[in-house]
């Protein structure tokens, strides 16, 4: 039996829904670029879990649905009232309301796809719900109703800072949710179809996913990127800190990714939308210091940027808690997530891979009295 670490490079399922090939990212065919330019994330949503992208009527009919289910049970709200606020982080609060949205769900032990299918989109829409209450509730706030004729993102903005969101602002979440909905057989993704292959339900197996996430190895990583650019602070100080850390054999968050050779396809379009958000609010040094880091790294290691490293810059210049960038992660991955659980149910198999034993062998057991 050979083993690879981390199962890198181990084909572990066949799916139709997201694709890694020399460097290039798709959806359902579709390239990322092509995606990021064009499509609304509500697009990218049918697409991911309907396999082709809507007519008209179809998109009209998904962002009806998405905003009609966004309220969250006052028992939810309810329950963010009662943590200690000071304490506790927002993903860790993300995967107990899931959780705790399940209890609420008449549907949620239904197994026939159309109970899922509706149950994917009233957790899609009450994940936008989730991050922008517990957000306002740990201010003093109370949370905000969405509005009916708002696209995704914008009621994002408007339930998490109570106003109406510019048009670049709107753009900026739009093509963040549109760039992070899917890629392949990552660790959440996989996490949530290793659980949903047991026919446990959706809410486990996103409660599942939303565990893996939190980790600062896959979605923790842009909060990181975020403190290093604070502790860093000035321009002029990018390199010798970058430097310093590389002496130290310290790792540079949101450098390099396991699954590409040339650079992360999805990190140029956050990386035009941090220029022009930083330039509009004053804040450029941000996308300056980045852009010398990047620079640096990839002269001296090879390593360009991830889609992690400007979506730090982006989410800070729109005002947004650095620990809720994550969240937001979560919210547009949970289009994927949910795919790729519909995908496992559609042609289930029990996944149960093996391990080989590196431990101790022909032991017997001793009394206690004589060890």
């Amino acid at each position: 039996m050979s083993t690879t670490k981390g199962l890198e490079g181990v084909i572990a399922t066949e799916s139709s829904i997201s694709s890694i090939i020399d460097d290039q990212l798709t959806y359902v065919g579709f390239t990322i670029d092509d995606l990021a330019e064009n499509s609304s994330f509500e697009e990218v949503v049918f697409l991911l879990w309907n396999k082709r992208l809507p007519n008209s009527e179809e998109l009209k009919e998904i962002k009806s649905q998405l905003n009609q289910n966004m309220e969250l049970p006052k028992e939810v709200i309810d329950h963010f009232k009662s943590y200690d606020l000071k304490t506790v982080h927002p993903m860790a609060a993300l995967r107990t309301a899931v959780s705790l949205l399940g209890l609420f769900d008449s549907e949620a032990d239904e197994m026939d796809p159309s109970a899922n299918l509706r149950k994917a989109v009233r957790l899609q829409a009450k994940i936008a719900s989730v991050v922008t209450a517990f957000a306002r509730i740990r201010e003093g706030k109370e949370p905000i109703s969405p509005k009916s004729d708002y696209s995704y993102a914008a009621n994002f903005l408007y339930m998490l800072n109570g106003k109406e969101p510019e048009a670049i602002e709107v753009e900026a979440i739009n093509k963040a949710l549109v760039l992070h909905a899917d890629h392949e057989l990552n660790a959440s993704t996989f996490t949530s179809r290793v659980c949903v292959a047991t026919l446990s339900d959706v809410y486990s197996g996103i409660t599942a996913a939303i565990g893996a996430l939190k980790g600062p190895l896959h979605g923790g990583a842009n909060e990181r990127v975020m403190k290093m650019l604070t502790e860093i602070g000035e321009v002029d100080n990018a390199i010798p800190y970058i430097k310093e850390k590389m002496a130290n054999k310290e790792k540079i968050m949101g450098m390099g990714h396991r699954v590409y050779r040339k650079g992360d396809p999805r990190a140029k379009h956050l990386k035009k939308m941090s220029k022009e958000l930083t330039e509009l609010t004053g804040q450029s040094k941000w996308y300056e210091m980045s852009v010398k880091i990047e620079d640096y790294i990839k002269a001296e290691k090879g390593l360009p940027a991830n889609v992690d490293f400007y979506s730090a810059s982006v989410y800070h210049s729109l005002g947004i808690d650095h620990d809720l960038f994550t969240p937001i992660f979560a919210m547009s991955r949970f289009s994927g997530w949910l795919a790729h659980m519909l995908e496992q149910y559609d042609n289930n198999r029990l996944i149960r891979p093996r391990a080989e034993y590196v431990g101790p062998k022909n032991q017997y057991y001793v009394p206690v009295e004589e060890r």
